[in-house]
C-alpha cells in the first residue's frame, strides 16, 4: 500500500450510484479499480449497501456475492471502535466512523446531510463531481 495515496472513505450510496446510474460516482469507482487512492470501508456500511441493493432494486445473492468480493479486492474494511452521532442519519454517522478509524482525508458521499457539513473534524466531506474537479 502506498503511504502517498490518498486515503478516502466512499460512502455506500457512491457505490450504489455507480453500479446503476454510472456518471461521476463510476468515474470514482474506475479510479479505485486503478488504484489512484486507498478507499476504506466497514462492515456496517457494506452491510447497508447489501440491503439497499437487495431490498430496493432486487440484487440476487450471485450478484450480491461478486459485489461482496470486488469489495473485498479494492477497498480496506476497518471496524469502527467509537459512535459518532453528528448527523441525523445513523448511517450517515456511520461513514463519519469509519473515515475518523481509516484516518481518511476526504469522504466521498452523495449524502446531502453529510455533504453540508463540508468538513468533519479534517476530513472533507465532497461530491463524486466535486472530488473530481479537484484531485484528479
Amino acid at each position: 500500500m502506498d503511504d502517498n495515496l490518498l486515503k478516502i472513505t466512499i460512502d455506500s450510496n457512491i457505490i450504489i450510484s455507480a453500479l446503476l446510474f454510472g456518471g461521476n460516482s463510476k468515474i470514482v469507482i474506475e479510479k479505485l479499480i486503478k488504484r489512484e487512492f486507498i478507499a476504506y470501508t466497514s462492515p456496517q456500511l457494506v452491510s447497508e449497501l447489501v440491503e439497499v441493493l437487495v431490498q430496493k432494486f432486487r440484487f440476487s445473492e450471485e450478484m450480491i456475492k461478486n459485489l461482496q468480493i470486488q469489495i473485498a479486492n479494492f477497498f480496506t474494511i476497518v471496524y469502527p471502535l467509537h459512535l459518532i452521532n453528528v448527523v441525523r442519519d445513523k448511517d450517515g454517522n456511520r461513514v463519519l466512523e469509519t473515515a475518523v478509524e481509516s484516518n481518511s482525508s476526504i469522504i466521498i458521499t452523495g449524502d446531502k446531510d453529510l455533504l453540508v457539513l463540508g468538513k468533519y473534524k479534517k476530513i472533507k466531506i465532497m461530491s463524486p463531481k466535486d472530488f473530481l474537479d479537484m484531485y484528479l
